[in-house]
Parts: structure tokens; sequence; C-alpha cells
């Protein structure tokens, strides 16, 4: 049963990694939204490729977006993912607030 469950935390984490990169090329591919993200975070796009790796950065990239409506919309239209599911994993990465 260990397996199984294990199995299954995998599959979540796999999914909620791969969201959190779908949302790492999103910005990346808006000047508009990659400049609110480097004014926010402090953090520029050469110094991406080391921190994608981060689970803790990745949290923060769906913070990001979940800390605004009109983005967060335009990432899950493109997507095509529902709207609440970046909250939904947003909540296994570190550094979780609960607050979406």
């Amino acid at each position: 049963m260990t397996d199984f469950n294990a199995s299954i935390n995998d599959k979540n984490m796999e999914h909620a990694e791969t969201i959190a990169l779908k949302a790492v090329h999103f910005i990346l591919a808006n000047d508009e939204t990659q400049h609110d993200f480097i004014t926010a975070t402090g953090i520029l796009p050469s110094d991406l490729e080391s921190m994608v790796k981060e689970p803790e950065f990745l949290g923060g990239v769906l913070d990001f977006l979940l800390a605004n409506d009109e983005k967060l919309i335009e990432f899950c239209i493109g997507c095509k993912i529902d709207p609440e599911e970046p909250a939904r994993v947003r909540r296994l990465f570190p550094g979780v607030s609960y607050e979406y």
C-alpha cells in the first residue's frame, strides 16, 4: 500500500512541477509579465536556469500568478487548465500560505 501511495504522490508532484514550469514559460514569454515578475521578485531571467529545479522557486512562481487574477486566467486559458488548478498544485510546494 505504501508503494501505491508513493506512486500517487510522485504523479501529483510531477503534475505540480509541470504546471509550475508552464507558468515559468508563460511569464518569460510576455515582456510585460516578465518585467512584473522581475520587479516583484528581483530574480533575473539569467538566474532562472539554476532556480527552476528548486521546489521553493516553483512555488513562488505559482504565488506570483495567483496574486494576479488577470494573469492567472490568461495563463489557465493558454494552458487549457482549470483556473483552480494552480492553487491546488501550489499546496504541494514548500512555503504554501493556504490563502488561495
